[in-house]
């Protein structure tokens, strides 16, 4: 093998690098472009059920993201869910991205999906909390104590000055081990079994669960909420009661065609009723191009819903691959 073709051999970034080469600030700046942007092509993912595979009575699902713009090049995202790994004790969801040159299609990476994955939704989070919240937010509940328990209040720390998180979760022991990691990343962070007196305390309240019945109840917040919605990525799920649409002031989602495909609490409460159509006021692409601030009332209560975007992928992975070469010394 001569010296040009392992120049252009495509290198693997672990989670590691992943996490080193994505910090907040400049992750939340190239998504914001990405939104913003207006060549970026995102086809609906693919969804494939494999029948006869697995190790357990549950079909595992290949899902496959593509995006491309000439500005960030080509990336198709692939992720493997199987529901009964927990039997292997193996994660549920594996997942590799692999980036490639715009202008000649050349693979030039393959990425670990799950960190990527991680920071760019609660980036995403932020980015929107950045548009919607009230600017003076101090207090955030996370509700769910996955792995994205820790990334959300890391991202929404960098755009509001978030002063305390406080964390719920099914299991208070997960709830408590999650304000301790919390607090081990510099924030203040303590656990909280009361799920609604939480709720009257918190100027933000992000919720990442895998409910298939609402947590959230709209009778519980108090005005000037914003609602970031993170869980429900498929229209059997749901985290937030119809009385949370009925109560907000807007709604806003990542994309408008996963959000009103995809989204179980958007597709439910557009069913019942409880949220028409024409409220949901756009999704955050729209934001991020608008030529001045959205306003809000400080009493009004705001919800984001993302299901994830291809974008978002496209956009970190170019971002990692772009500090990872720079950071490398010249030979």
């Amino acid at each position: 093998m001569n010296t040009s073709e392992l120049s252009s051999a495509p290198v693997f970034v672990d989670a590691a690098t992943v996490a080193r080469c994505l910090p907040w600030p400049e992750l939340l700046q190239a998504l914001q472009n990405a939104f913003a942007a207006t060549d970026l092509s995102t086809p609906t993912r693919g969804h494939y059920h494999m029948e006869g595979m697995g190790s357990g009575s549950s079909t595992p699902v290949l899902l496959s993201m593509p995006a491309w713009s000439t500005g960030l090049g080509v990336g198709v995202k692939l992720v493997a869910v199987y529901p009964d790994n927990h039997q292997l004790s193996l994660p549920s969801i594996h997942g590799l991205y692999v980036l490639m040159d715009g202008a000649s299609g050349r693979p030039q990476a393959v990425l670990e999906a799950g960190e990527l994955t991680a920071r760019r939704t609660a980036a995403a989070s932020a980015l929107a909390s950045r548009f919607l919240s009230r600017a003076d937010s101090r207090t955030l509940l996370m509700v769910g104590t996955g792995r994205l328990s820790q990334y959300l209040p890391l991202a929404h720390a960098q755009v509001r000055p978030i002063e305390r998180v406080l964390v719920w979760g099914r299991s208070p022991a997960k709830a408590q081990a999650s304000a301790d990691a919390l607090q081990a990343l510099g924030l203040n962070a303590e656990p909280v079994t009361a799920l609604e007196d939480a709720c009257a305390q918190a100027d933000i309240i992000s919720c990442a669960t895998l409910s298939k019945t609402s947590v959230l109840h709209g009778a519980w917040l108090r005005p000037g909420t914003h609602v970031d919605l993170v869980g429900a990525f498929t229209p059997q799920m749901r985290e937030a009661d119809d009385a949370v649409f009925e109560r907000a002031a807007s709604v806003w989602c990542d994309t408008l065609a996963g959000g009103l495909a995809e989204a179980g609490d958007l597709v439910q409460a557009l069913a019942s009723g409880a949220l028409a159509r024409a409220r949901i006021r756009g999704e955050l692409a729209d934001l991020c191009r608008a030529a001045t601030p959205m306003a809000r009332a400080d009493a009004d209560i705001t919800v984001f819903k993302s299901v994830g975007a291809a974008l978002e992928d496209l956009a970190a992975a170019r971002l990692c691959l772009d500090r990872l070469s720079r950071s490398r010394p010249a030979v």
